[in-house]
């Protein structure tokens, strides 16, 4: 399914719950997967999640577990890899904090450090792996705390060659 083109009302809309409740992120499905692009939004209000989907045009929406009975029932908006990318290039714009960092390195490197057959040559691994970790680093700034500057990070989230 391809992402739709989205008006920039509803994009802004979609940033603001990315930033609120949601995730821009690169996740492991098994163990010894490499990791892909992730951005989800989480929510008891299903219909919020429904309408993002609606308007986008691709994404999962699936129930978490209740782990006490007291709790709300949860439901998360999923979308990954390349549909990922699409969504972000239209709502990275909106986008504040840390996931508009996350947002911006994403979108300059990440198609060039992940090939679409899977297959790695020893150079684009290494190059995949810092360019993980540089995002991966990426994280809210929290008062009190600081952020961690990246070991070795040679990756410039401005320019695509430094992927």
């Amino acid at each position: 399914m391809e992402v739709r083109t989205i008006n920039p009302t509803d994009c802004a809309y979609i940033a603001g719950l990315v930033d609120g409740e949601g995730t821009v992120t690169l996740v492991r499905k098994h163990r010894n997967e490499n990791r892909q692009l992730s951005l989800s939004i989480s929510s008891t209000e299903r219909h919020l999640l429904e309408f993002v989907k609606d308007t986008v045009g691709a994404g999962k929406i699936t129930t978490k577990r209740i782990a006490r009975q007291h709790h709300s029932p949860s439901f998360t908006y999923a979308i990954y890899n390349r549909q990922a990318i699409a969504l972000l290039r239209q709502i990275c714009r909106f986008l504040r904090g840390y996931k508009a960092q996350r947002a911006e390195l994403i979108l300059n490197c990440y198609l060039a450090v992940t090939p679409r057959n899977g297959k790695y040559s020893d150079e684009l691994r290494e190059r995949k792996t810092a360019f993980e970790a540089a995002v991966l680093e990426i994280v809210a700034n929290h008062p009190g705390t600081e952020q961690p500057e990246a070991e070795g990070a040679s990756l410039d989230p401005i320019a695509p060659s430094g992927c």
